[in-house]
């Protein structure tokens, strides 16, 4: 039997320019969705995985998503004085039960791979869930506790995979499987960013991993690329030549909160389904429609 999940690994450290100038001072991580940021989304969706140690590889100007889940004895006091035992419960929830935060930098912004492997004196020999708060993933389980239920069973790392437009695969790194169409399956090979007619296929790798410890030692291995930086793609793809790495189509709606327009859509949909402003909102959507 595989050994459990306890560790992931957040990377947090990048500058979000693309969301200027709202990010100039604040991390792009904690740009809300109705009324949690995004990194809140993805640490919950790692402890419904049973995970409890949160591993954040952070940057400079990041102190705001340590001091989210961090306890706030002046607003817990406030809120406990003026009877807002709602609100209350929600700050002191920010943080699941049973879960803890580890914090460690990301000294140059050197790549995704850097930033994994920056994580590699905390999670050890250990396999680790990987998640990318800007791709939010609205499912049921949540996408991490059903690569974990996968994993459980292989043994090996997992990428979670989905289907984009042929046009879109520059975007992506792209892998070819043995079973297309496969819920689960092993990958072949992987590309990363392919252009459209070089593509091998249109399943692209978005930003939820479960990986082996061994891919701490290939990425210290790969040579760093453009602009100095050590991309993940590449320690996968010499992963592929040692072990198996399968591909996962999860379930659920991927929302890319790394663009503005996946962003207002992520907003729309979620808010749609808020316990508290769900119908209204969505009442007010119907009403805008017919306008």
């Amino acid at each position: 039997m595989a050994q459990a999940l306890r560790k992931a690994v957040f990377p947090v450290a990048g500058f979000g320019s693309r969301f200027l100038p709202a990010t100039k001072a604040s991390p792009k991580e904690m740009m809300p969705i109705v009324d949690k940021p995004l990194i809140q989304y993805a640490v919950e969706e790692a402890a419904a995985a049973g995970i409890t140690d949160m591993i954040f590889i952070t940057g400079r100007h990041k102190r705001a998503i340590e001091d989210h889940f961090d306890t706030a004895y002046e607003i817990e006091s406030d809120l406990e004085a003026k009877g807002k035992r709602a609100l209350l419960e929600i700050v002191q929830g920010v943080l699941p039960p049973g879960c803890r935060c580890i914090y460690t930098r990301q000294p140059e912004p050197l790549g995704l791979g850097h930033a994994v492997l920056c994580a590699q004196p905390v999670v050890g020999n250990e396999p680790f869930a990987v998640l990318l708060a800007d791709d939010l993933i609205d499912a049921q389980p949540s996408v991490t506790a059903q690569m974990a239920e996968r994993f459980a069973a292989e043994g090996c790392s997992i990428l979670g995979v989905m289907e984009v437009a042929r046009e879109q695969t520059a975007s992506y790194g792209i892998v070819s499987t043995e079973r297309a169409g496969a819920e689960l399956s092993q990958i072949r090979a992987m590309v990363e960013k392919p252009k459209p007619e070089k593509a091998p296929s249109t399943l692209a790798v978005v930003g939820r991993y479960v990986l082996t410890p061994r891919i701490f030692d290939l990425l210290a291995a790969v040579q760093p690329g453009s602009g100095g930086e050590i991309q993940l793609t590449d320690g996968i793809a010499a992963l592929l030549q040692e072990e198996r790495v399968m591909a996962y189509r999860f379930s659920g709606r991927r929302y890319d909160c790394g663009s503005k327009l996946g962003y207002l859509q992520a907003t729309v949909e979620l808010g749609s389904k808020h316990a508290e402003v769900g119908e209204g909102f969505t009442r007010y959507l119907e009403d805008r429609s017919r306008a």
